[in-house]
């Protein structure tokens, strides 16, 4: 999708893009003066940022095909409680 649309910067430096995009992060690339390239984004936060990581990230990613692949099954209790004694 490719649109075209005549905007005015504010006073304050703002220019709306829409109630549509209100509140969502977004990052502006300056390409040269004059010419910004915009993109919504999401952010993550910097506590939860290992699992975006290696070691964990391929160790998630793993998990994921191993669950996607493994149905969960009902669990005997009994014979569970066996292996612990």
């Amino acid at each position: 999708m490719n649109t075209q649309s005549l905007k005015t910067i504010g006073a304050s430096g703002q220019i709306s893009l829409g109630k549509e995009y209100a509140g969502r992060p977004v990052i502006v690339e300056e390409i040269e003066e004059g010419v910004w390239f915009i993109k919504t984004a999401k952010i993550i936060p910097d506590s939860e940022m290992w699992m975006h990581e290696e070691p964990a990230k391929s160790k998630i990613d793993k998990a994921v095909k191993w669950a996607e692949k493994n149905k969960p099954a009902e669990t005997n209790l009994e014979k569970l409680s066996g292996k612990i004694r």
